[in-house]
């Protein structure tokens, strides 16, 4: 926020009632700072409000600005700064910012913390609520706990606000609005007033009196900066890039600071270009191709953008590069067993981000990502790509080419079960023969083949499709759940 906005809103705070549980206001600094960001953070998600407010200088009951000298830059325990010494006890690292106003009635310090959802946010260990104008501990009413971990969002992420109360000029300079009208193929408007109303159709701003605010969907996908959205900046694309197998020497990172829809083409390119090429020869002819298919890496990284949980506070969509595989790396736990990512209908935390996306072209049709990924991979005769569930966040890993002899067990049952997927998905059946295609095995090593297969349905990835007939030579492959 300006100094414009942290103004306007500290009047409107001053005009609440004074038993306001989501805001508290004190004259000086309070030890128990840390139990007061729980508590109102806490009381705010009960009160369906998007933000908690703790603000000093000014007087609890009458409301009057008296200044303080609250300094949050001070030292916290050990010698460390006060707010990431915050944000560190906090449980989740629910998001907050601290503002100082220099008002002319006195100093102000605010601080604006983000309502949780679905989990009490404790400070230290412990867990806080406001009743009336006190702080209590929130154990002892299991009824607003219970509140807590049964509220649903009362607004997706897409309709939060990312800055408010602007100006139209504000706007555009904040949002690369012709990037929208090309990308949509529509004509960029005459005016300021077409442009305007073309973004609040879309839902990219909203106004509210003689004043407008952008969405997070707008500023996600199409933000000059996404840095300039202070709830949004930790949320910018990272690209490292490591000399060898290992993360001891990075040789160089990038950070995409525009909007995801703005600046999606530029960062697929720029990954490209920094991937190693094999030499191969083609009718008599020597060029290069690229270790990785483009089409693969550009699936993968839409999927991270879609699929990431924006509730993970601090960190991003991120791409780590490796001299014999891709990571990328997307907040949060999938949604969906990562052994059914080929064939399971598709789920999104963020439907209205995806469909946009789909919109604009960046991504296809639902599900439909994996799928070219697998094609990809088994064209380029790639390993089958790695599906990995963290602790809250989901990785999936590309490998550069290995030869059959290179793969490991657990490399061939993984490809073999992903071609049966495949295969399932496409409306076929995996056989001996599609999986000496897959990893090209000459058709007298057969057995080879066999052998594979055998390994694969001892693991319970795939089994038999007609248990009963006893031609091996024909014999049909399907995956555990088909």
């Amino acid at each position: 926020m300006n100094e414009r906005e942290q103004n306007i809103l500290l009047s409107e705070l001053r005009g609440l009632p004074a038993e306001t549980e989501w805001v508290e206001f004190k004259t000086n600094n309070d030890q128990k700072l840390g139990e007061y960001l729980s508590a109102l953070s806490n009381a705010a998600c009960i009160h369906d409000k998007p933000y908690g407010y703790l603000v000093f200088g000014i007087e609890d009951k009458t409301h009057r600005i008296v200044g303080t000298d609250f300094d949050p830059n001070t030292k916290a325990k050990g010698n460390e700064d006060l707010i990431p010494w915050l944000a560190r006890l906090l449980n989740p690292r629910i998001h907050f910012e601290c503002y100082i106003l220099n008002h002319f009635e006195g100093r102000v310090v605010m601080f604006r913390i983000k309502a949780v959802t679905n989990t009490p946010v404790t400070f230290q260990g412990l867990a806080f609520i406001r009743i009336g104008s006190y702080k209590k501990r929130l154990s002892e009413y299991p009824e607003k706990e219970r509140l807590i971990w049964t509220k649903k969002p009362t607004v997706q992420f897409e309709n939060e606000i990312a800055r408010e109360n602007l100006k139209v000029d504000d706007v555009l300079k904040l949002l690369d609005y012709p990037s929208y009208f090309d990308m949509m193929n529509l004509p960029l408007p005459s005016n300021k007033e077409g442009i305007i109303e073309k973004l609040k159709q879309e839902r990219l701003i909203s106004k509210e009196n003689s004043v407008y605010s952008i969405t997070n969907l707008g500023a996600i996908l199409f933000a000059r900066e996404i840095e300039r959205f202070e709830t949004l900046e930790r949320k910018t694309i990272r690209v490292i890039i490591y000399d060898g197998k290992n993360k001891r020497k990075t040789i160089k990172e990038q950070i995409d600071k525009k909007g995801y829809a703005v600046g999606f083409e530029g960062l697929v390119d720029y990954i490209d270009d920094q991937l190693p090429t094999n030499e191969i020869i083609d009718s008599a002819l020597r060029k290069e191709v690229k270790m990785y298919p483009k089409l693969a890496i550009r699936e993968l990284v839409a999927n991270a953008i879609i699929h990431q949980d924006f509730s993970e506070r601090g960190t991003g969509p991120m791409i780590e590069l490796f001299s014999d595989r891709i990571e990328i790396t997307n907040p949060g736990k999938p949604l969906i067993n990562t052994l059914r990512f080929v064939d399971h209908n598709p789920q999104s935390r963020n439907e209205k981000l995806a469909h946009f996306m789909r919109r604009l072209n960046i991504c296809e049709e639902r599900g439909s990502g994996i799928d070219k990924v697998l094609f990809e991979c088994e064209f380029f005769q790639l390993p089958a790509p790695k599906f990995i569930e963290g602790e809250n966040y989901t990785r999936i890993i590309l490998y550069s080419h290995k030869t059959l002899r290179q793969m490991d067990k657990e490399d061939k049952i993984s490809a073999t079960y992903l071609h049966a997927c495949l295969k399932v998905v496409s409306g076929e059946n995996m056989t001996n023969q599609s999986l000496r295609e897959r990893f090209g095995i000459e058709e007298k090593n057969y057995s080879i083949a066999s052998r594979i297969l055998s390994e694969t349905i001892k693991s319970g990835l795939i089994k038999d499709y007609d248990p009963e007939s006893s031609s091996k030579k024909h014999a049909k492959y399907v995956p555990f759940w088909a």
